[in-house]
């Protein structure tokens, strides 16, 4: 009995250590297996070790994982209309610039003092500048630098780019309109003219969209494009004081295929001003004044070579405006002015509704010289409303008059309230006129059988081919 109690304990004792030794067994596995599943972080990067590879960035051009929006408050801007914000504008461009349907924001309830400054393309295209708040200008026209008197915001080089918003381009212009402020800046930088700033500027540019915004009081033109293709600009406002001095709205120069619409404009000077180098020009649904309407030209000054073909204007109303379809040219100028469409032209109390002046002087007296820039192929179609002063007005070169101009459904009536009153001038123009004409002397206005002057436009033909 003593021995089965002496075995039966050894046995006891056996199986208590086989436990133990197999538990001992599991728990060293587990270890050495978490060793393996759990990398120590001492070893990152290490060539013994091999980590696995990583996933494949998502692909969007060259910047996969860059922001589109370039707010340029995040670029240091203060946005207080005081602080000179000008570097945090360029930065945020240039890196917007880089980046494919890009943004630069210039964000709403905030004011944005910038100086003059170039925002250079090309860019990656469908580049977008979002302008909810405001940009202001430097209003001491004084503290602009000698080398920026010609322009304020300059856009070169730009493609497929647009800008939009609701926001405001303010140029602070009322220091620049001041004469006396002029002949300081004339005087600080003798080898500058009789110059003032442009706010927005395009050179060089193509696919270009302005829409939207407002553009206020800048010092001279408010929206100019240069040598540029492809232009659209649609419900935007301009605006500045009837007495701000040359302060154009739109101003078109060697630019082709535009489009203007739906846009208000009011200045002190033309509405939209039609430059040489343009042709395929749309303007349509626009209304005008104060200003002095909507102007081809002037051209041909200091003897120089102007081209202008196939301009549409029309859907337009102006009221009290200097001028309302005007073409006007400088005496001694060369070149060529063909396919031009006034049509379907509201006006009210406009000076001179129609005009086309070939002796465009902006002096008390300009010489008297024989060339001139050639004119024919002009339509005047439903122009309708009242005038202060007179309702046609066609000075027309006498060695080279105008050919080919139609005076159709032309219904004029003096304004209410005035009384001084000009005749319908016409001198040396050449074409057809077609009833309703009001008033009826329209009727004797234009000569007839004006064919065999085409033949002396060979040249300027010629010389003006590449604008066509």
């Amino acid at each position: 009995m003593k021995r089965n109690k002496s075995v039966s304990l050894l046995f006891f004792i056996f199986v208590i250590m086989a436990a133990f030794t197999i538990f001992a067994i599991i728990v060293d596995a587990r270890k050495q297996h978490s060793k393996k599943s759990k990398p120590s972080k001492h070893l990152k990067g290490s060539a013994n070790i091999p980590g696995p590879a990583p996933a494949p960035l998502p692909h969007r051009g060259s910047y996969p994982t860059q922001s589109s929006f370039f707010n340029i408050l995040s670029f240091g801007a203060k946005g207080d209309g005081v602080s000179d914000d000008s570097k945090a504008l360029l930065s945020a461009w240039k890196a917007a610039c880089e980046v494919p349907g890009a943004t630069v924001e210039i964000p709403a309830e905030f004011k944005f003092l910038v100086k003059p400054i170039t925002l250079q393309g090309p860019c990656v295209p469908h580049l977008v500048l979002q302008i909810d708040g405001t940009l202001l200008a430097p209003p001491e026209a004084g503290s602009w630098p000698k080398s920026s008197l010609f322009q304020w915001l300059n856009f070169k080089w730009v493609h497929d780019f647009t800008i939009q918003g609701t926001g405001t381009v303010n140029g602070q212009g009322f220091d620049w309109w001041s004469p006396s402020s002029v002949y300081f800046i004339q005087k600080k930088s003798k080898h500058i003219p009789d110059m003032r700033p442009t706010a927005l500027r395009f050179y060089a540019s193509y696919n270009v969209t302005v829409r939207d915004i407002e553009i206020v009081n800048s010092p001279q033109c408010h929206l100019k494009f240069d040598n540029s293709k492809r232009i659209k600009v649609n419900n935007i406002t301009i605006s500045s004081p009837e007495n701000s001095p040359n302060t154009d709205g739109i101003h078109l120069q060697n630019t082709q295929d535009v489009e203007i619409q739906h846009s208000s404009i009011g200045s002190g000077d033309d509405c939209i001003s039609i430059q040489t180098g343009c042709s395929n020009i749309h303007v349509h649904h626009i209304n005008c004044g104060p200003g002095h309407g909507i102007s081809v030209g002037g051209l041909g000054k200091d003897k120089s070579v102007a081209c202008v073909s196939n301009i549409i204007v029309e859907k337009v109303s102006l009221q009290n405006t200097l001028a309302g379809a005007r073409i006007k040219t400088w005496q001694g100028g060369i070149g060529l002015v063909k396919n031009i469409s006034f049509s379907n032209i509201q006006v009210s109390n406009v000076k001179y509704p129609i005009i086309i002046d070939q002796f465009y002087c902006d002096k008390h007296i300009c010489k008297n010289q024989t060339e001139a820039v050639a004119i024919s192929g002009v339509r005047y179609d439903q122009i309708i409303g009242s005038y202060t002063v007179q309702p046609i007005y066609l000075a027309c070169s006498s060695n080279v008059p105008c050919i080919d101009v139609d005076l159709i459904n032309i219904q004029l009536k003096p304004s209410q309230g005035y009384t001084s009153f000009k005749q319908a001038l016409c001198w040396n123009s050449y074409g057809k006129s077609q009833a309703p004409l009001v008033p009826s002397s329209i009727d004797y206005c234009l000569r007839r059988d004006g064919g065999f002057l085409r033949e002396h436009q060979g040249l300027r033909t010629s010389m003006c081919a590449s604008y066509s």
